[in-house]
């Protein structure tokens, strides 16, 4: 094990979840427990026997921790590990601990180097810009498609973001939020679109002729999956990214016959964070603009409120003293 000063972390839509409405999706925490899983630490100590990092490395963190010996993580599936314990979560009874605390324990295969690069605000953004990675490269070669992300909150604009670096054009987020549809032209998007507009199907056609080669679901709204259905075009792919609680989810299952639509999902992230450092140092994606705000541990409260103001709010983060 690998014991981590933490120094920066980010508040995620599920710690919101947890912190508005005391649970998540199907976790419900049988005691109260600390949140955080997308952060930048030192190394402050390592167990006996690891020579993979060191003390006084800087390092963000796969929080993610799954068995390594089931046939899922054996075919490189981790993310797919029935036995994840995952950090500032309820999915395990009972749960486990997060990193908004001043140090956290993490095994040393969870631990990732940034190099000089990737500041403490940058690394506790690769574990949500894995997320979208993780959720682009689920869908295949993106170069030179049309692409619809629906959900203009951090997550759908990382995947605008990664579309658009691998190639995929037009680029349209949808959003039922004007103020989110404004901030995903600012972040690069070709179109912003509302989703409740009477023209949605006449400007989609406009821009694509039949349809989006690709539609991305970042926003965990039911209306926004059934809608995916109409605008992807034959043949076309559907990723679902967004968490949609736990109710079933009517979906038309002869249109997805009819016209051989792939529906995929994309859960959490594969083995993508070494890739996700890459492009962050190379200067093909800048993480910082999702950066709107960074809160001290004593007002972690009022982060966790402006956190939850989707009209302004992309990444809130927490800054740790050392």
């Amino acid at each position: 094990m690998v014991l981590l000063h933490t120094s920066r972390v980010g508040i995620c839509g599920s710690d919101l979840h947890y912190y508005e409405h005391g649970y998540c999706a199907a976790f419900v925490p049988d005691r109260p427990f600390v949140l955080g899983h997308e952060l930048t630490g030192e190394v402050a100590a390592v167990a006996d026997g690891i020579d993979a990092v060191r003390v006084g490395q800087r390092v963000t963190v796969n929080p993610a921790r799954s068995c390594g010996f089931c046939a899922y993580c054996k075919a490189g599936r981790s993310n797919l590990c029935r036995h994840v314990i995952m950090l500032g979560s309820a999915s395990t009874r009972p749960p486990t601990d997060g990193a908004l605390a001043e140090f956290v324990a993490v095994r040393a295969d969870q631990c990732h180097a940034l190099t000089a690069e990737v500041d403490d605000g940058l690394g506790a953004m690769i574990e949500p810009f894995a997320v979208a990675l993780h959720a682009v490269k689920r869908a295949g070669v993106v170069s030179g498609k049309r692409v619809l992300v629906t959900g203009g909150g951090t997550i759908g604009l990382l995947v605008a973001t990664v579309a658009r670096t691998f190639g995929a054009t037009p680029v349209a987020v949808s959003d039922i939020v004007a103020a989110r549809r404004s901030k995903a032209i600012e972040f690069g998007a070709d179109v912003a679109l509302d989703p409740a507009a009477d023209d949605l199907h006449d400007t989609m056609r406009e821009l694509t002729g039949e349809g989006f080669d690709v539609v991305f679901e970042a926003s965990g709204s039911p209306v926004a999956l059934r809608g995916a259905f109409d605008l992807v075009r034959r043949g076309g792919t559907i990723v679902q990214i967004g968490t949609l609680g736990t109710a079933d989810i009517p979906i038309p299952a002869n249109q997805v016959m009819v016209n051989e639509i792939n529906f995929i999902g994309s859960m959490r992230y594969g083995d993508v964070f070494d890739e996700a450092i890459r492009l962050v140092t190379s200067g093909r994606v800048d993480l910082h603009p999702f950066i709107t705000g960074v809160f001290a541990l004593d007002d972690c409260a009022e982060a966790l409120r402006c956190a939850a103001d989707k009209s302004r709010a992309l990444k809130i983060q927490v800054q740790l003293e050392r």
